[in-house]
């Protein structure tokens, strides 16, 4: 009996070793089989839409409406790099804008001159400087020279507008070079290198602020300082800071129309998709954002082989410029609202994914910095909800002790409509910590005058000239301490006499 059992067992073990042979030698268990087939079937499913199925033309339109809006931001940078592209060599565009090539920076060494259309929302706080990185082509040095005590920042953004590098007082950064790479570089960074910035796309854009106040001795005094700003190609680098007379450029003509109301158009409905597929490759996506980059790569794709679709997808392209995107040059169609009627963003130069507010600053007021570097307060309407307008006479009044809690400087600038500044017989286009003259209340306030016509007395010293139609404010706080940055402290209302 005993050996019975014994026999009986050893079949048992030999029938199931020959089972698993068969397995492995093409008849596969059943979930072996099972996941095969599911493994198969997973790499069957596409990315996107099949650009071999034909697709209606609604559902093309509602995929070019879409990305229209969240890459709006990104063509309007990359636009501005072919721009830059063509500057012949470091100058000032029409004699008022930094220009240059591509990997090299031009300063301005004043205030930005009010006849500018390149880009919205100057401001005449700062002297300013422009360079776009080509990353995907070399990585750049930035130059930092010693501050002392003056208030500075550097803007550096990616394709998307959003800050990868920070570099300014606000940060403690001390002098010397930094470098700026693109997402796939992998050279050898070189001795005397303070830090090393990584972008998440082939563009950037890097705009040094330099505080500086309304008075000539400032103006003066603030030369040597800028004359060491500089941006470069890596294989320029040599570990000498490079000194620049930034008051001798030359005059370059500009390779866009210009000469309107508005800002210069950076987006263009017709090219728009033309352009797109190599925008994306230059901003690969965001996690999350794969599917979202099929789609609209894929029906790119289709609408090459229907120009019916090709058609449709321009058509409303046009549509959502003129339905989507435009309305939000108005501050008062977007951000958070905030006591007084002003509004704000808690997430510049940090959109990420934040498609609705990265697009609204890129129409309004594109190239704004990182929250702890500045804040922004936004203003169309006064205190009880109408339009602000030249027409009526208005007051802004900061309590005794309840000016903007900064670090570095405040500002109240005004725009015109178009969001430019609006020229005037005393050419002050904003008032704030760089007016030395502000005249204070007998209780400590101080009131700040928004009208059209010149206002009496010394009132004149605190006057904020408007044009006679619509305008706007904007409220910048340098160097913004905690209250700032959480909405605890807000600009005073917009007060109609």
């Amino acid at each position: 009996m005993k050996n019975k059992l014994i026999l009986i067992i050893v079949l048992l073990a030999m029938t199931a070793c020959n089972q698993n042979k068969s397995d492995k030698n093409g008849t596969l268990s059943s979930a072996e089989t099972d996941a095969d087939v599911s493994g198969k079937f997973s790499d069957s499913v596409p990315n996107g839409p099949d650009v071999n199925v034909k697709i209606t033309e609604s559902y093309a339109r509602q995929v070019a409406r879409d990305a229209y809006f969240w890459a709006w931001p990104m063509e309007n940078i990359y636009n501005r790099r072919l721009a830059f592209k063509q500057s012949p060599k470091v100058g000032l565009m029409n004699g008022v804008l930094p220009f240059a090539p591509l990997n090299s920076l031009a300063m301005l060494h004043d205030y930005i001159k009010p006849e500018q259309r390149w880009v919205a929302c100057p401001n005449q706080d700062v002297v300013y400087g422009a360079a776009i990185a080509a990353l995907d082509e070399t990585p750049v040095v930035i130059q930092v020279p010693d501050f002392g005590k003056r208030f500075w920042v550097y803007q550096v953004v990616d394709l998307r507008t959003d800050a990868f590098a920070q570099l300014g007082k606000m940060y403690g950064t001390k002098p010397g070079f930094y470098m700026l790479a693109g997402p796939n570089w992998k050279g050898e960074v070189p001795k005397g290198i303070t830090k090393v910035f990584y972008s998440k796309t082939g563009t950037a854009f890097i705009v040094p602020r330099v505080f500086q106040d309304d008075t000539p001795s400032d103006k003066n005094a603030v030369q040597a300082i800028i004359n060491s700003i500089d941006v470069y190609a890596l294989d320029k680098f040599d570990g000498k800071m490079k000194q620049q007379d930034w008051s001798r450029l030359p005059s370059l003509g500009s390779p866009t129309k210009d000469g309107g109301s508005e800002e210069t158009k950076w987006v263009f409905p017709d090219t728009f998709f033309d352009q797109l597929p190599i925008v994306l490759k230059d901003a690969p996506p965001l996690p999350g954002e794969e599917a979202r980059y099929a789609q609209v790569l894929s029906v790119i794709e289709a609408a090459k082989k229907d120009p019916a679709l090709k058609k449709a997808m321009i058509d409303e392209a046009h549509k959502a410029d003129k339905e989507l995107v435009d309305p939000l040059l108005q501050f008062r169609n977007w951000g958070i609202p905030l006591p007084g009627n002003w509004t704000t963003a808690d997430n510049c130069a940090a959109f990420g994914t934040d498609y609705f507010t990265r697009t609204a600053i890129a129409k309004s007021n594109i190239l704004v910095n990182a929250g702890k570097e500045t804040k922004y307060f936004y203003q169309d309407l006064d205190s009880k909800g109408s339009r602000l307008n030249g027409s009526k006479q208005y007051t802004l009044t900061f309590a005794k002790g309840n000016l903007p809690p900064v670090d570095g400087f405040w500002s109240l600038t005004l725009y015109d409509e178009h969001h430019f500044f609006y020229p005037n017989v005393i050419k002050r286009y904003s008032v704030g910590t760089k007016n030395r003259d502000l005249k204070y209340n007998v209780d400590g306030s101080l009131t700040l005058y928004v009208q059209h016509a010149e206002p009496e007395g010394d009132k004149k010293a605190n006057w904020l000239p408007s044009p006679a139609d619509d305008f706007c404010l904007y409220f910048r706080c340098y160097g913004p301490k905690q209250s700032v940055i959480k909405n605890q402290w807000t600009p005073p209302s917009v007060v109609k006499i």
